[in-house]
């Protein structure tokens, strides 16, 4: 519905589509969000984000193995849409049908160039499960008083559930968004 509105728009304005995650300028932009925290901590072993079309994670990773090419990337998606892990174990993109994940905005499979793109430059992706990232969520916002929605709470997840080892290690996490519906919050039900 998204698409076939989009297409109607621009039919009848000639307006141009800017693509979220599938657009070279959208990843660049994106891959800020890595520049930035290894500009402040230059020393980390491993940064963490994300993923669902992967233009976040593509930024990501292009700018960490630019500024420090030993440091780890890894992605973390929700089990239920895991389309990305699969994608990368496959060694080609899958679309899979989505599953319902409290995490949203994880919900579309990783875009064609993103793909490309997350082979060349992403050390592993891993899944957790919807438990987790609710946990991760609640802890994040009770301890660091951020409020971030349950997509960007998928990477402390994997820590959070032991998924990923991180003891010893600089981490770094992109944590983002903050488009929550009260209402539906996770412990609330």
């Amino acid at each position: 519905a998204r698409e076939a509105k989009c297409t109607e728009v621009i039919k009848k304005t000639g307006a141009t589509l800017i693509h979220s995650f599938e657009n070279e300028d959208v990843i660049a932009g994106q891959g800020t969000a890595a520049l930035e925290l290894l500009e402040d901590v230059p020393d980390l072993d491993l940064v963490m984000c994300p993923v669902g079309g992967g233009g976040l994670l593509s930024g990501t990773a292009v700018a960490a193995k630019s500024m420090q090419p030993n440091i780890k990337v890894i992605a973390v998606e929700p089990a239920n849409a895991d389309d990305a892990a699969q994608s990368f174990r496959a060694g080609r993109r899958l679309v899979t049908e989505k599953k319902f994940t409290i995490a949203d905005g994880l919900r579309t499979n990783v875009g064609e160039p993103n793909f490309e793109i997350i082979q060349r430059y992403v050390d592993d992706i891993v899944t957790v499960s919807e438990e987790a990232i609710a946990l991760a969520m609640r802890a994040i916002w009770e301890t660091m008083k951020i409020i971030i929605e349950p997509s960007a709470a998928v990477p402390y997840a994997s820590i959070f559930d032991h998924i990923i080892d991180v003891r010893g290690k600089r981490v770094g996490i992109i944590l983002t968004g903050g488009n929550v519906d009260l209402d539906a919050l996770p412990w609330n039900r």
